[in-house]
């Protein structure tokens, strides 16, 4: 089950970042459930090397190392054996799952309220959470229709236009490079993040970069919709997000580039968005300017400089 889980996330069988989080829990969770040894310090050197296997799987996708952070820091505590630890890991676990799952419900109810009636949208990739927003204000029963990206390599467009469509949302299913071309007619660009830097800096979907760069072109309004857990904490000490770069197959197939001497296939998964360029992030404790961002890591995610994921074991005792 957990090596499953950590191949799909990182083949994007599982896509989104709160689904990589969720599933990454619930792969923990079960995991903790399996392990049939009485000693506790071996225990929590398997826990260790199991969050660490998780966590390797997709760089980009800040709600991983975050999600495994907050369950597994639970088993710092002393525990008189394994399976007090067990059973207290289970619970956080499934806290952790059901808090995800409604904050995505909280940030649709937080975020529609930004929508007005007759607005004219756009969204790019698959977001759960920009897609709660959209969704949030057809049910309040304002009038809104939405374009639609295709997200090229990998078409997480053809997701985003079947639950708009199946939520009755009139929209208009667009190339991505046709964003600039329609954007005089769109009032509100709405878009998740897979992670938000200290500064406000939002890394999405290749191409949500060019997207707010129309929108702000166009003097269009740009909000963002992110779960705190998306926020992430090593960019307090200047470090760079890394940005992940998957195979060219995704968008040249070897078939058709095995004559291609002097080229090279570029294929990068995400891409940063300025702060400057986001009017709002919406998330499930409230909505806040882009440069606020460091509020959400100090005093939600409760993170301490020099504390990151990988670099000591999760349990904070010495192997």
């Amino acid at each position: 089950m957990l090596t499953d889980t950590a191949e799909q996330i990182k083949r994007m069988e599982i896509r989104g970042a709160g689904r990589i989080a969720r599933a990454a829990v619930s792969a923990l969770e079960d995991y903790s459930s399996s392990l049939a040894t009485p000693n506790l310090p071996d225990y929590l050197v398997r826990m260790d090397e199991a969050a660490a296997l998780l966590t390797t799987t997709r760089p980009t996708a800040v709600s991983l190392p975050n999600a495994i952070h907050s369950v597994m820091s639970i088993l710092r505590k002393p525990y008189p054996g394994v399976k007090e630890a067990q059973d207290e890991f289970r619970e956080r676990c499934k806290a952790f799952i059901t808090g995800s799952e409604e904050a995505v419900q909280r940030i649709g109810e937080l975020g529609s309220r930004h929508i007005r009636d007759g607005d004219v949208l756009l969204t790019h990739c698959n977001s759960e959470a920009a897609l709660s927003c959209i969704l949030e204000a057809k049910r309040a029963g304002k009038e809104i229709s939405v374009f639609a990206t295709e997200v090229r390599p990998r078409n997480q467009g053809h997701l985003t236009i079947k639950t708009l469509d199946q939520a009755g949302i009139r929209t208009s299913f667009i190339v991505d490079s046709a964003a600039r071309y329609f954007m005089n007619e769109v009032d509100l660009v709405v878009v998740g993040a897979d992670a938000v830097s200290v500064n406000g800096a939002v890394v999405n979907k290749i191409g949500t970069s060019q997207i707010a760069l129309a929108a702000h072109e166009a003097r269009t309004r740009v909000m963002v919709a992110a779960e705190t857990y998306k926020f992430a904490p090593r960019t307090i000490l200047g470090e760079y997000i890394e940005i992940e770069e998957r195979d060219q197959e995704e968008v040249l197939p070897r078939s058709l580039s095995g004559g291609l001497q002097h080229v090279r296939v570029r294929n990068p998964a995400f891409d940063v968005t300025p702060a400057d360029y986001v009017d709002l992030i919406v998330t499930e404790v409230g909505a806040i300017p882009p440069q606020m961002a460091y509020i959400i890591i100090r005093d939600i995610l409760g993170w301490e400089i020099g504390e990151y994921p990988g670099s000591v074991p999760y349990h904070g005792r010495d192997k």
